[in-house]
């Protein structure tokens, strides 16, 4: 899913640290509790058919499906206790654990949770049109010709329940990645009994009756801007590794940044993400000196997205046609983009929220995480970095590493500033170029964030050159022109850093294949544009290109190396197509924290691993606030443990191939 996520740009994380007044940590009857907040309400909590995080930070705690990650990113069985794979890699088989069951939001046994189920829910994702069907419908036999009505018997796509007990999948070529797939949302399984009883009560965001749990939690109420609240499933399978009994999230619109530290020293809730930028910091610094620690970095990915077919002009400080013309122009041309994103002060940008001591351990390059796989001894951003030099002399010293600023060079940018104004002027162009940026007005980080944009922006290019506007709005009202916009006709904006991207499976296509103009999910939200619509911007732009090459690098199966290399050469040409720009990851922040350290799930990709504590299932409090110290050697040791996990892992998947 697009959390898969597609992320909304939060002002802490998705599920930021912020503010509660509920107890954490043990109560009087014993009770472990774990208190957060949360940032975006979602608009449904139909778990089979969304794309957005906001729904999937809830359902993944509540929904198991097949597999799911253990605290060193291994696949371990879930709803399935066993799965083996043929030999030419084509079909995958899994055995439904016998003590699987449905429950009520009550906590009420429902039914068997079965092989049915898997088979119900895909069908309902494909008849509902789900926005995660790209994550499955080329890779599942059949599922596409089903999905675009060139077949009506869903029997005849590649999932079948055996039995009771069996659901085996046939897929349209090898995917070593398969697994990872099975942690998303489109392919959970749903009890055809309940969803017909439901009928379009099915899956409403306010109501937790109207989906069945099988998971860890259950979902006790959802209120809408106010509260969360889960409650362990006291009838779980596997309860003994659930250590929360309860989950208290409320929701906070980021403003006041001081009351999350105040919140933490109070008792308040078990973690609090801190804010160097806040009046209150100095203070919670001295008090917490030996307690702050920063999070590693995570594999999702926020970045400023450029509108190439702005349709909607309902908040713009545009007051001319020539004005929204040469706009537009502009963003078509690559030069200019280029200006932009080597334009950014993208250090000071991350400054608003970590402070000029941690911006750096933010930033990101690339699309892709330069360290997400590995070909050959070098990593994916190695690999990348060969293909870019190739563009142009402007790449040859950029360093993609995460954690530091690669990108930004006022010198560069204006070279590239230069050559796209000679082209634009002779398209009659006028200057300056403005450049609409919404933000949430009630989110201090955000609003500075964007302040920042501009400042270096304007510094280094000129005013007379380049203006931007930013249009400070309601919260509700930023999301509905960008990460809840239904169509592009509805993204009102030249530049947004509203969203993000967390990957659903361990592979790069996770990240590359969501803007193909064809068939990509989430182009109107990066780009401005809906894919299938045969955009003349995009073909101008040169997506068409793009999307040759991310297929080709999907059509190579059988030599990973050979693979990666060619998702490399796609992630090279939309770096220097400059038509997104990478600015920084969702974890690396400073934090005060009552969590165990790395006792939660762990995976780069999918929805069952995590490095924030959006995930419960495994996660263990402890009395007193983490230590620094305690926590690197925490860190050391799981390393460690890892990378000894992982190896024994790697040796016991030649014990499924049958």
């Amino acid at each position: 899913m697009k959390f898969s996520k597609v992320m909304a740009l939060a002002g802490v994380t998705l599920l930021a640290s912020g503010v509660l007044a509920a107890c954490s940590g043990s109560s009087a009857k014993g009770e472990k509790t774990f208190s957060y907040t949360y940032e975006t309400d979602p608009d449904n909590l139909n778990y089979l058919t969304t794309g957005k995080a906001a729904t999937a930070n809830i359902t993944s705690n509540v929904i198991d499906g097949l597999m799911e990650n253990d605290r060193y990113g291994n696949f371990v069985p879930s709803m399935a206790e066993d799965w083996s794979v043929s030999q030419d890699g084509l079909t995958y088989t899994y055995t439904i654990r016998k003590d699987a069951k449905w429950y009520t939001s009550e906590g009420e046994e429902y039914a068997a949770v079965k092989a049915q189920d898997f088979v119900t829910g895909l069908k309902y994702a494909a008849d509902n049109k789900s926005e995660a069907l790209y994550l499955v419908q080329d890779s599942i036999k059949g599922l596409d010709a089903y999905v675009k009505g060139e077949v009506n018997d869903f029997s005849e796509v590649g999932i079948k329940a055996i039995d009771d007990q069996t659901v085996q999948y046939t897929l349209n070529k090898p995917e070593s990645f398969w697994n990872s797939k099975t942690t998303m949302g489109v392919l959970a399984p749903v009890n055809e009994e309940f969803l017909t009883s439901q009928g379009s009560n099915f899956a409403k965001a306010t109501d937790p009756s109207s989906i069945l749990y099988n998971g860890p939690y259950l979902l006790k109420s959802l209120v809408a801007k106010s509260s969360v609240e889960f409650e362990k499933n006291p009838n779980y399978w596997d309860k003994d590794n659930v250590h929360i009994d309860k989950v208290k999230l409320s929701f906070w619109d980021g403003q006041d940044t001081n009351k999350p530290a105040e919140t933490f020293k109070s008792g308040g809730f078990s973690t609090a993400r801190l804010f160097p930028t806040s009046a209150s910091y100095p203070e919670t610094e001295k008090e917490f000196k030996d307690n702050i620690v920063y999070t590693p970095q995570d594999s999702s990915t926020y970045l400023i997205g450029t509108n190439i077919d702005r349709q909607s002009y309902k908040y713009t400080s545009k007051t001319t046609d020539e004005q929204k013309t040469s706009t537009k122009k502009a963003l078509l041309n690559k030069d200019f983009r280029q200006a932009i994103a080597f334009g950014i002060d993208r250090t000071a940008y991350t400054s608003q929220i970590n402070g000029e001591s941690g911006a750096t351990k933010l930033l990101r390059n690339l699309f892709v995480p330069p360290t997400f796989v590995q070909a050959d001894g070098k990593n994916f951003g190695e690999l990348v970095k060969e293909k870019l030099v190739t563009y142009g002399d402007e790449w040859k010293d950029v360093n993609l590493d995460d954690a530091q600023d690669g990108l930004y060079s006022p010198e560069k940018a204006k070279a590239e500033f230069a050559k796209a104004k000679t082209a634009l002027q002779a398209e009659g162009v006028q200057f300056p170029i403005h450049l609409d940026m919404p933000v949430d007005q009630t989110s201090t980080t955000k609003v500075q964030r964007v302040q920042s944009l501009k400042q270096s922006l304007e510094a280094t290019l000129g005013t007379d050159n380049v203006v931007v506007d930013i249009q400070q709005l309601p919260k509700d009202e930023v999301l509905n022109v960008t990460y809840f916009a239904e169509s592009a006709a509805g993204e009102d904006w030249d530049l947004s850093d509203n969203v993000g991207w967390t990957p659903d499976f361990a592979d790069p296509s996770t990240y590359l294949d969501i803007i193909k103009p064809s068939v990509g999910e989430n182009t109107k939200t990066y780009l401005g544009f809906d894919a299938g619509t045969n955009n003349a911007a995009a073909k101008q732009v040169g997506l068409e290109d793009y999307e040759k090459m991310v297929v080709e690098a999907g059509n190579e199966n059988t030599d990973v190396s050979k693979r990666y290399d060619k998702y490399a050469a796609a992630q090279a040409w939309l770096t220097d197509s400059a038509l997104i720009i990478p600015t920084s990851s969702q974890t690396g922040r400073p934090m005060l924290s009552k969590m165990v350290p790395f006792t939660l799930p762990f995976a780069y990709s999918g929805n069952k691993g995590t490095t924030e504590p959006l995930l419960y299932k495994y996660l263990e409090l402890q009395d007193k606030p983490v230590t620094a110290d305690e926590y690197q050697k925490a860190q050391d040791k799981w390393k460690k443990e890892k990378e000894e996990s992982n190896k024994k892992a790697q040796e016991d998947l030649a014990n499924h191939v049958k």
